[in-house]
């Protein structure tokens, strides 16, 4: 099987197991892939149920819904993965768009499963320095700061050590979930905001995704460009 087409595979069984799960499948989803990094990028989705509760006001009660059912779709996903590219994943992330009915699930591999280097065209220390500068207004300045291209429509930011004393007083208490949800609300608001990613890659953005492994201290930041 070529790697587009193993890709599609993956597209196509999230598209299934989100209509399985949810009610309704997604609009569209998009497959990406770059060294040992494999996200799906999920538009068009939200479930029956969901689209009331949203038009009640009720976006973190969807926020705990998915969470709670997008685990065992991401453990049934990690094991296509495996089957497809013979690989495992060492670490997953996702994280939703509810105004925008999308969403971002992120698989890290214990392996490189393909090589490219297609890149984006911009400054990336004045990129990294903005990441800085954002990341220093809700928390603190990250201790060290990678970046992965898997296209030129998506740019993975991988933040390590930003958590602060009070934050990690609020895991350790038990407060993990809904610390998380916090900061993905604020962090998202200030890099739309304050980004000035236009600017910088000459390139609107339709969507950014935050997610956080609090045991190990770091981040990942899925930035998705418009493909036109």
């Amino acid at each position: 099987m070529q790697f587009q087409d193993q890709l599609s595979s993956i597209s196509s069984y999230t598209s299934k197991l989100l209509r399985k799960r949810f009610g309704r499948g997604p609009r569209t989803c998009q497959t990406f892939a770059n060294e040992n990094y494999l996200v799906v990028y999920i538009r068009g989705f939200l479930s029956p149920m969901e689209e009331e509760l949203l038009k009640q006001g009720e976006s973190e009660h969807i926020e705990i819904l998915r969470n709670a059912i997008i685990k065992p779709i991401l453990e049934e996903l990690k094991g296509i993965i495996h089957v497809i590219f013979q690989e495992d994943v060492a670490e997953t992330y996702h994280d939703w768009n509810l105004p925008n009915y999308s969403g971002l699930l992120i698989f890290v591999l214990e392996n490189q499963i393909h090589t490219s280097n297609e890149q984006l065209s911009f400054d990336i220390g004045r990129f990294e320095a903005n990441i800085a500068r954002i990341s220093q207004l809700v928390q603190k300045i990250p201790d060290e700061i990678n970046l992965f291209f898997l296209a030129n429509q998506v740019l993975l930011v991988e933040r390590k050590g930003i958590l602060i004393p009070i934050e990690k007083a609020l895991i350790d208490r038990g407060f993990g979930e809904e610390l998380k949800m916090t900061k993905d609300e604020l962090e998202k608001t200030y890099f739309h905001r304050e980004g000035n990613f236009v600017d910088l890659f000459n390139k609107r953005i339709a969507d950014i995704f935050i997610d956080w492994n609090f045991k190990e201290d770091k981040s990942l930041m899925g930035l998705i460009f418009n493909d036109r």
